[in-house]
This record gives C-alpha cells, structure tokens and sequence, in this order.
C-alpha cells in the first residue's frame, strides 16, 4: 500500500492507483447508494464488480428464484443456492457480504413496479439495469428523469449485447431511442429461444458497472454519450451516436414530461417468463401472505416445499411458486388466464 493510501481504504489500493480515481474518488464511491434491479445473469455480475469495488449500499431488487440453468451465466450463485430453494436477491446478499462486508447491502424479493418505484429509488444515486424485460426497462427510465437519477441500462441476447447510458437532461433517454415503447410480446427473441452465452453478459455488465463508477465517484464526465453494441460472435463493435435525439424535442418522456410508467397509466400486473413456460402474477397492495399456514393447507395436493420467503407446490401438472406478497410463478402455462384461474383455484381470490 503506498503511503498516500487511508487505513480504512486498503483493499481499494490497486483501485486508488488508478490516477483519475483516486483517493478522493474512492472516497466518493464508498459514500455511493446503487440500486441494482434484477440480479440474475447481468444483475450478478453488477453486484460482484459493484461491491469488490466498494461502493457503500447496494439496494438488490430482483423477483425470481434460482434454477439450474441459471448457473451457466449467473456468476454469484451455487449449486447450493439452488437446492436451497431461496429467491436470487437472498442468496446474493449472503455471498456478498462474505466479499466485502463493509457494503450495506439491502435486498428485496419482489417485482419492481409503479406501486414500489418511488420507495425503492429513495435516496440512491444511480440505478442499474439487470432487468430482462422492457416493461420494467420503461419504469426505470421514468422513475430516473423524473427524478433525476443516473440509470444505466443494459441488455444481452445470444453473443451480442448493447448497454447506454443515460444522464436525465444531459443525454437522450430510453424513450427517445425506441419512441415506439417496448415491443410488443413475442416480437424479439428470448434467452430461450436465441440461446445467451456467457461471455457478453460479462462483457456487458463490465461496462455497465464502470459506467456506474464514474457516476459516483465523481466522474460523470467521462460517462459514454453513445449506445454500445457489441456481437462477440461476430467480432464486432459499433458505438451509435445518440445527439440527434435530443435534437427533435420530441421524447414523451424528457421532453414533454409525460410519466405513464412512473404513474402506472402503463405496464401490466402480469407478465409471461423468458422461455420458462412460466406466468407471473402480481398483486400491488395485497397484504402479506401466511406461507406455513398455505403449505399445510395444500400438503394433501401435491408435493409442497416452504421456506420464509416463498412456497412451492407441484399440482395437477403445474408448479406455483408463491412469494410472501402474494406474487405468484405459475409454471406449465404461458396464458394469463390459465394461470389466473390455478392462482384463485389453489391459492384463493
């Protein structure tokens, strides 16, 4: 350690070393609060780079749990976690606080929607996107302009992925990249369908960590003004000059103020899972569910599973995964109203 370098900022050292950071931007960085939505492939990875660099709270927000094919891309996780049954943001507060425990890491196991944004985005600096739908891409991109948050988004399909940047009033937004919204359903490919390797999402989530370095060590400056893609296969990079949009004074949402997401006039309480064949359901608003008292109810059934956080019972061919706020995964179904009439038929209205 040189002899520039705090006590208390030791494990930063290689970090500090790095001139444009240094000292004082690692002191910057470790007074930062990130909210990291959605930890599975990219989320994962944000989280590790986040807190080995030592950023001072990571707010973990993420809906799913584990599965077996999500080891193949999701860098935190064990073939413990998954036999274990407990929901992503769990197992990941756990590993990480074994990294570095002076990062407060807050996790929470639920669906980011309009009803949780605003308490979900109180007093952090900068959101990252580990997302894997546009619904809630939209959200965070409202909740970031309207409150002038820095958000980082970022996406992976196959080998290729792209990632932007966006600084509200400074830079376009996603609304101004895609003014038509998010795609309808069933018009762009799924890790499913398309395959993920493993190589972009880190790739990916590298850049979006760094990026998110910058901001809150300081340096929003030296942020990327452009939209990255990148296609490993292929061996290519582009990098998409984004100052024409701003041009146009046309964007719904930075430049006429317009918040349907944030307000919830937009998004759906329902969404059908990447190749899972698999329905979420959600609930805003009902009130908290009693997971042992559910388990003994629907033990003559099927095959139950319960820990504090969710229960999952097998039944007539489906598996419903329940989380304690009422939200559900109905597995063996992509129709809504299939997996709405398993829900009020096993769980209750």
């Amino acid at each position: 350690m040189n002899q520039e370098s705090p006590e208390d900022l030791k494990r930063y050292v290689r970090q500090m070393r790095f001139t444009p950071l240094g000292v004082e931007g690692q002191r910057q960085i470790a007074n930062s609060r990130v909210l990291l939505c959605g930890c599975g492939a990219l989320g994962s990875v944000l989280a590790n780079t986040l807190v080995r660099a030592g950023i001072g709270f990571l707010r973990i927000v993420d809906r799913d749990f584990l599965e077996w094919n999500n080891l193949q891309r999701q860098v935190l996780y064990t073939e413990e976690d998954v036999r274990s049954g407990i929901p992503k943001a769990i197992a990941a507060k756990a590993h990480l606080q074994q990294i570095n425990s002076e990062v407060e890491i807050e996790a929470h196991v639920t669906n980011v929607s309009a009803s949780n944004i605003g308490e979900l985005i109180d007093s952090v600096d900068c959101i990252v996107d580990g997302t894997d739908n546009f619904e809630t891409r939209f959200l965070l991109n409202d909740a970031s302009v309207k409150n002038n948050i820095p958000w980082v988004y970022g996406g992976c399909i196959g080998a290729e992925g792209q990632t932007m940047t966006i600084l509200p009033g400074e830079t376009p937004c996603l609304h101004c990249l895609m003014q038509a919204g998010p795609p309808p359903p069933g018009t762009t490919p799924t890790c499913d369908s398309a395959g993920i390797l493993s190589p972009v999402i880190n790739v990916i989530a590298s850049l979006q960590a760094l990026e998110v370095l910058k901001i809150v060590s300081g340096n929003r400056d030296k942020t990327s003004r452009v939209l990255q893609i990148f296609d490993l296969w292929e061996n290519q990079v582009r990098q998409v000059k984004l100052d024409q949009l701003c041009e146009g004074e046309n964007c719904p949402t930075c430049h006429h103020g317009q918040f349907d997401w944030f307000t919830g006039k937009q998004g759906s309480q329902s969404a059908i899972l990447c190749g899972r064949n698999a329905v979420q359901l959600s609930f805003p608003g009902k009130s908290q569910v009693d997971l042992e008292q559910l388990r003994d109810r629907l033990g003559g059934l099927g095959d139950v599973d319960c820990n504090p956080f969710l229960l999952r019972a097998a039944i007539d061919g489906f598996e419903i995964t329940l989380f304690a706020d009422g939200r559900a995964i109905i597995k063996g179904t992509e129709d809504e109203v299939v997996a709405r009439n398993i829900y009020a038929k096993y769980i209750g209205n």
